[in-house]
């Protein structure tokens, strides 16, 4: 019996989708699906058109960043519980 040649690991990833490579494996629990979405980031993006009568009377596009904060604001660590805290004390202090 002649053996069939497999495609390597390497082959089979690349014919992979964006969506797939996001999500990963076939078995992934939604906590995965999120730390996954979060962790490489999404965008999702839209256009919103009111009319009336087919006369455009607003039109709006919209997008959407999706993703952990430490991906967008890398320099923010522990500053950002200060000036949290810096916030709420001048807030409490005008009332």
């Amino acid at each position: 019996m002649a053996r069939v040649p497999r495609k390597s690991a390497d082959a089979v990833r690349s014919d992979r989708t964006p969506a797939e490579f996001v999500l990963d494996s076939d078995d992934a629990s939604l906590l995965d699906i999120v730390d996954n979405v979060l962790s490489k980031g999404v965008v999702l993006s839209g256009d919103l058109t009111i009319a009336l009568a087919q006369v455009d009377l607003i039109y709006a596009r919209l997008s959407l960043l999706l993703c952990a904060a430490d991906r967008v604001l890398p320099n923010e660590d522990d500053d950002v519980i200060q000036r949290h805290h810096d916030r709420r004390v001048s807030r409490a202090r005008r009332r």
